[in-house]
């Protein structure tokens, strides 16, 4: 079980250029990801007009590739761990760019349909890949803030396709193309660079001791090599290679996997509500225009980045959990506060964007990102990871579809809902700092070793 730095790094060191490199290249997973959600969102009026969509078409792109991206989370992650991570991690990225470029290229919804399978299958798969690679490549008491690293480049991927969906909103068509097109090319530029990685033995981590499977296999030095059997296994037979997945079901990775799952998907079902529906929400019920919806938006992306570059340089400190106390009441708070008039009062709204703005990159998603990291072995990290990342955007996918017939019916009904879920987050986050997070820090350290990635 991989220890929390807070408790068992030596002093704060600066980091070389070359991990920071890796960062990039996998926190370009991120971008990517909330690029391609971002770039279908501000497409589909434009694809309907232009491809003749009927409403339940459009419908279905829009969980398609939600969908897409879950399955791709739960089947990457384990064919990561199975088959060598870089292997994965080099060819999701190339399958992406195939993908976003069959939806930048289409010339009919069928092949519209395709391209949106294929990028959000690859989308997912690379999600806990890229995770996994910067934690076992990576020294322990660095790990922390380049695995949150990997939260700004999604801000970023935000931030970016919102503004060229802005700047390209008259050119139809053409400007839809070239917003996706733009990610397909990011892809292929980071999958040129992801392949020019060079992966080299590593020293293991201070007071740490390689890791083995659960059939105490060694973990393989390199991301591309499998784990080595023992000599003395009982039948001579060589096993098969990767994690044996009946160990998700031991306590010690049972328990931190359903922790950091109830977390994410209670966060994310606000989160992802908001990030989808929050525009329809302030034109439908809080009576705002559709140009100060839209501008409240663009006017917060800068305060989410600044607060996840905090939130990357606490993130290997003591800062890290406590500023989750004040940040998880704080965002709490900023739901409940338009709870009480059903959204229907456009003060209480934009007080939710502030706050919501201000605390969510310091109590969400960067925190499951490096909970994870901290709390599951590393021979089945990609594996868990995935399974819990899969299942928690397949519930969003699931709740999104029925948010608006709920939004209809009872506004005020659906704000409470967000903020019990809110609550529930705060709660189990706690339970992860007060209880799992000592326990790893206390168990027999058994990291990984680490395999650097340098770029020649």
């Amino acid at each position: 079980m991989a220890n929390d730095p807070i408790a068992s790094s030596p002093a704060r060191q600066r980091l070389q250029g070359r991990y920071w490199r890796l960062a990039v290249l996998s926190g370009m997973a991120s971008y990517l990801d909330s690029g391609l959600l971002i770039g279908i969102s501000v497409s589909l009026a434009i694809w309907r007009e232009s491809f003749g969509m009927g409403v339940w078409m459009a419908g279905a792109i829009s969980a398609i590739v939600a969908f897409s991206i879950a399955l791709g989370s739960l089947v990457g992650g384990w064919l990561a761990d199975l088959f060598g991570r870089r292997r994965v991690y080099n060819l999701d990225i190339l399958c992406y760019s195939c993908g976003a470029l069959a939806i930048a290229l289409a010339p009919n919804e069928e092949v519209l349909l395709t391209g949106v399978v294929v990028a959000g299958l690859a989308a997912g798969a690379d999600l806990p890949t890229s995770l996994a690679v910067v934690s076992e490549a990576v020294p322990a008491w660095a790990r922390g803030r380049l695995v949150a690293f990997t939260q700004v480049m999604w801000s970023v991927g935000i931030a970016v396709t919102t503004l060229l969906g802005f700047a390209l909103s008259t050119m139809g068509q053409l400007g839809t193309r070239l917003i996706v097109g733009h990610l397909a090319l990011a892809a292929l530029v980071t999958w040129a660079l992801r392949s020019r990685l060079a992966a080299l033995s590593a020293e293991a981590p201070e007071n740490a001791s390689p890791d083995t499977s659960a059939n105490g296999a060694s973990m393989p030095s390199e991301l591309g090599s499998p784990p080595t059997v023992p000599e003395n296994d009982a039948k001579g037979a060589q096993r098969p290679n990767g994690p044996e997945l009946k160990g998700l079901l031991k306590k010690s990775v049972l328990l931190p996997m359903a922790a950091t799952f109830l977390f994410y998907v209670a966060w994310g079902l606000g989160a992802n509500t908001f990030g989808q529906f929050g525009t329809y929400f302030l034109v439908t019920v809080s009576d705002a225009s559709q140009s100060l919806a839209t501008g409240l938006n663009l006017a917060f992306l800068p305060v989410q980045l600044a607060m996840a570059l905090v939130f990357v340089r606490v993130a290997d400190t003591a800062w890290r959990d406590r500023l989750f106390f004040v940040a998880a009441v704080v965002q709490t708070v900023g739901f409940a506060i338009p709870s009480f008039t059903g959204g229907a009062v456009l003060a209480g709204m934009i007080a939710y964007f502030v706050l919501y703005q201000i605390s969510n990159p310091l109590a969400g998603e960067a925190n499951y990102k490096v909970w994870s990291q901290l709390l599951l072995p590393a021979d089945t990290r990609g594996t868990s990871q995935g399974l819990t990342y899969a299942l928690s955007r397949a519930t969003f996918a699931l709740v999104a579809f029925f948010t608006p017939a709920l939004l209809e019916f009872s506004p005020s009904l659906l704000l409470w809902s967000i903020t019990g879920c809110m609550a529930l987050a705060m709660a189990v986050g706690i339970f992860i700092i007060r209880v799992l997070l000592p326990r790893a820090a206390a168990a027999p350290a058994t990291a990984q070793p680490e395999a650097q990635l340098v770029t020649p």
